[in-house]
């Protein structure tokens, strides 16, 4: 009988930004103090990082930064197994075992890889195998539940795919289920929060970074009147998710400087215990090494028998 286990991962490209932490870090703390699970896995993905080469020299830092914004936002790392990617080698393994049933024109045909391939000339085989590896790092872990963002439901399936295949020789994986956070905070662009798209809110930056950031929100040309729709301003959108809507309707009122001083000062205030936290978590990285050590400690425990089933499997045991 399979561990009731809850997956979530966060690729390591560095601080999490305000998208971050109302999209994915705050629902699945929620998720994780109401729901019982056996194990609840935080995956510090930093090999995913690797598809982009300006993460090389950044890549341990950006974890350290990653597991001290999880932990500032209240996540108790007692409770749970916080662990890096690179520290589970045995995915890459697994990986390796995936790519040799899974179809190559399939990978040409998912939905990121498409869009990367838009945008980039430069393309590494990483970035074509990722699903794969996305794949390896659930179904390795035996988890029941997985909490992912909506663009990441194609690799959910992938995984799902592969187990079910495998599945079909001998009964090793776990099928997992997908909940999907629907709480989008878009960018300051109006499109969706992103480092690399460079309109990101960082929380955890300096005052005068944030003041920056939120200069830059796009809005709508013309002032609004009571009969414009407010939901098409992305000021708004972004300001709804801290305050009331009587509070928005009237500072977008009296003008958009305004909102946006007001959006500087509410998100100082909101995050003001988070903020000093994060700037404790950051210096301790002794702390965040042991966190990481036991993490992977404990993974190592919950994925040896599946390992050894999967070898055995493929004649390599």
């Amino acid at each position: 009988m399979f561990s009731s286990n809850l997956l979530t991962g966060i690729k390591s490209t560095g601080r999490p930004h305000l998208g971050h932490v109302i999209g994915i870090i705050y629902p699945t703390i929620l998720l994780l103090n109401k729901e019982l699970f056996n194990n609840k896995l935080i995956l510090i993905a930093n090999l995913h990082t690797l598809t982009n080469y300006n993460f090389m020299t950044t890549n341990k830092t950006n974890s350290y930064q990653i597991l001290a914004a999880w932990l500032a936002c209240g996540l108790d790392y007692n409770k749970v197994i916080c662990y890096r990617q690179s520290d589970i080698p045995e995915s890459t393994e697994l990986l390796w075992f995936f790519s040799t049933l899974f179809p190559y024109n399939r990978l040409k045909l998912v939905h990121s890889f498409k869009e990367y391939k838009r945008n980039n000339k430069r393309i590494n085989t990483a970035t074509l195998t990722y699903p794969l590896l996305m794949a390896a790092d659930i179904l390795i872990s035996q988890a029941e539940l997985i909490v992912v963002g909506k663009d990441q439901l194609q690799h959910l399936e992938i995984a799902r795919k592969i187990a079910k295949t495998i599945n079909k020789r001998q009964r090793i994986f776990t099928l997992p289920k997908v909940k999907i956070l629907t709480n989008l905070i878009k960018g300051t662009d109006g499109q969706k929060m992103s480092k690399s798209k460079n309109n990101l809110i960082d929380i955890f930056s300096n005052k005068k970074q944030i003041k920056q950031q939120i200069g830059q929100i796009k809005t709508q040309n013309q002032f609004l009147t009571e009969d414009n729709n407010f939901l098409k301003d992305n000021l708004y959108n972004i300001y709804i998710n801290f305050a009331g809507s009587q509070q928005i309707n009237k500072n977008l009122n009296v003008g958009y400087q305004h909102a946006k001083a007001e959006l500087y000062s509410l998100l100082l205030r909101t995050f003001k215990k988070e903020r000093h936290l994060y700037k404790s978590y950051i210096k301790q990285t002794s702390k965040l090494d042991k966190i990481f050590q036991v993490g992977a400690t404990k993974m190592k425990e919950i994925i040896q028998p599946t390992m050894k089933k999967v070898r055995k499997l493929f004649d390599c045991y």
